[in-house]
């Protein structure tokens, strides 16, 4: 039996009254249907689609994709309004408020530059501007923050969400981003992903079936500690990755095939023997997005689905097809693979969670419009600006480059380095236009190196672009018009490729770091991190971590003398090379 009054519930006789009353009065149906949060397929806030949904799914919590923050307000509300019992909203919040409102909400750092920022206080405003934005348009589950320690610095979903490479650090920066949380949002949970640990190999497990292969004593000294710490502090609850830990389950479960090593969402001597009962978590477990190759692409989802519940998951994380997984869960119960006891168990912490939450009282349920007026507002975008400026992190500088005068190296040449379209609706992402204003402001005079891409835009698909791109030109020329170039790097991905690395926009392209030995030359990163595996010729490197005007100006800022560099390089910045470093 689940103990309420235990950390992190904490409920009261007539709370706990609350939650057994909710339960009895619940059909089977009712029952299973709360242990799912669905995504709702079709932005927008109808009413009537909305009514229908909370009404025939009755999922115990709701997720969105899309909308401005007038629209998901109604949604949410319309969410509360049509679930007779009070649902979870969740949202993701791993650079701030932009988590669930990227055009209107504030990012504020991501947590590789908090992370590299001294102390905390970067983390602690990506916690409570998350919390204070996410909030105002009715979240009370917050997925974060991330727990993950980035061992591999060729896993690059992990790289920029991670707050570091030691568990120390990690455990400092999610302490704070919870705090963070608590202080603006009160009655909203977090949640440490992704258990038992991301970072460790270079596979997504959105992709592909992905492992951490610490041995049972290094993870307990690294990411069980993050875990353990986080537990007794309170946390609610926990987000269990699509990743197994062979080398713990092995341990827990001596004979163990290789082909029965499952992923912690399926795993129960990772979530039974290990989380609840060597770590001691007494709150609730979610899986991750079930729609993941870590785990559909391991056992068939009629298995899959109450598997992850007798495994020990409370929640299950998005459906399929809802009345289809609804009725794989309900004949998992009807033959005793998900027994009456676990299904009691988990529905006594969804409910009590409810209940910690507060979530009976409309009060918490449905926040007041004019809280939207913080969303986006100049104190949040003010955290940017401070973010960046402790954030931004001078990698190397081995030539003495630093800094820059603009007086005395006005001719610049700025060539913009960005992940490959993926759609015929490219139209540019507006950043080499921002960066050039901004080293124009510093007082640099600006010739734009064209990519592949823009050629293609400008001229129709013609070999000639392809032409273009080759021509590098005298070398002497290029020495008397330029007296510096600029490499900015924004590339990103997301559940596509395994490992993001640097693409130039066409082969032979005159953007490769040629000139390097030619013109002074810096590098900028907008995102990843580990862009020296790819460029280690370049001598002068700053990683600044986020693809806005506050950024791209604290790192122009800083390469020109007028601010000091402030964060602090881990050391997977050098990718585990010798030549990195030069």
């Amino acid at each position: 039996m689940v103990d309420l009054k235990a950390k992190p519930f904490y409920l009261t006789d007539e709370e706990i009254q609350w939650v057994e009353d909710t339960i009895a009065s619940m059909t089977i149906d009712e029952k299973l249907s709360q242990l799912f949060v669905l995504l709702k397929p079709v932005p927008g806030a109808d009413e009537g689609r909305i009514k229908a949904l909370m009404e025939s799914a009755r999922p115990g919590g709701m997720r969105w994709q899309g909308g401005d923050k007038d629209t998901v307000w109604l949604q949410n509300r319309l969410f509360q309004r049509y679930s007779r019992i009070p649902v979870f909203i969740a949202g993701n919040c791993d650079d701030g408020g932009n988590g669930v409102l990227p055009k209107e909400g504030t990012f504020v750092a991501t947590a590789a530059e908090a992370g590299a920022s001294e102390g905390d206080e970067t983390a602690y405003r990506m916690g409570y501007v998350a919390g204070r934005e996410a909030a105002a348009i009715g979240v009370n589950w917050m997925f974060n923050p991330v727990a993950d320690i980035y061992k591999n610095w060729r896993n690059t979903i992990v790289n920029t969400r991670s707050f570091g490479s030691g568990a120390d650090r990690v455990i400092s920066c999610v302490r704070a981003y919870i705090r963070g949380i608590k202080d603006a949002a009160p009655h909203m949970a977090c949640t440490c992903k992704h258990f038992p640990g991301d970072g460790w190999d270079e596979l997504d497990p959105h992709i592909s079936p992905a492992h951490n292969e610490a041995d049972p004593e290094e993870w307990l000294e690294s990411y069980g500690k993050v875990y353990k710490t986080m537990i007794d502090e309170g946390l609610e609850t926990i987000m269990t990755g699509q990743i197994s830990l062979p080398q713990m389950s092995r341990r827990l479960r001596p004979g163990i095939r290789n082909e029965e090593i499952m992923p912690a969402s399926l795993a129960p001597e990772l979530l039974q023997d290990l989380l609840r009962g060597q770590l001691g978590f007494n709150g609730l477990i979610i899986s991750d997005a079930s729609h993941m190759i870590g785990m559909s692409g391991v056992m068939a989802r009629s298995e899959a689905v109450p598997r992850c519940i007798a495994a020990g998951c409370d929640m299950f994380l998005f459906a399929n097809d809802f009345e289809e997984d609804l009725s794989y869960l309900k004949a998992g119960w009807e033959k005793g693979a998900v027994t009456e006891e676990r299904l009691s168990d988990a529905l006594h912490r969804v409910l009590g969670l409810k209940a910690r939450l507060k979530l009976y009282e409309d009060s918490v349920r449905y926040p007041d419009k004019a809280l939207l007026d913080e969303i986006g507002c100049p104190a949040h975008r003010a955290f940017t600006a401070q973010a960046a400026d402790a954030g931004v992190t001078l990698v190397k500088d081995t030539q003495g480059l630093l800094p820059i005068r603009p007086e005395e190296k006005k001719n610049a040449l700025l060539i913009y380095v960005q992940s490959t379209p993926n759609s015929k609706a490219y139209a540019g992402d507006g950043m080499r236009a921002l960066i050039t204003e901004e080293l124009e402001r510093a007082g640099f005079r600006v010739s734009q190196c064209p990519s592949f891409y823009d050629l293609e835009l400008e001229n129709g698909a013609h070999p000639m672009n392809f032409v273009k791109m080759m021509q590098m030109g005298r070398r002497e020329d290029f020495k008397k018009k330029y007296d510096v170039v600029f490499v900015f790097i924004y590339v990103k991905g997301y559940a596509q490729r395994n490992v993001e690395r640097l693409s130039w926009s066409s082969g032979h392209s005159m953007e490769m770091p040629w000139y390097t030995q030619e013109v002074p030359t810096v590098g900028v990163s907008l995102n990843y991190t580990n862009h020296l595996v790819d460029c280690a010729n370049i001598h002068t490197f700053v990683n600044a971590y986020g693809p806005n005007r506050e950024n791209v100006r604290a790192a122009v800022e800083k390469i020109t003398g007028k601010s000091a560099f402030r964060g602090q390089a881990d050391e997977t910045v050098f990718c585990g090379r010798w030549d990195t470093r030069l």
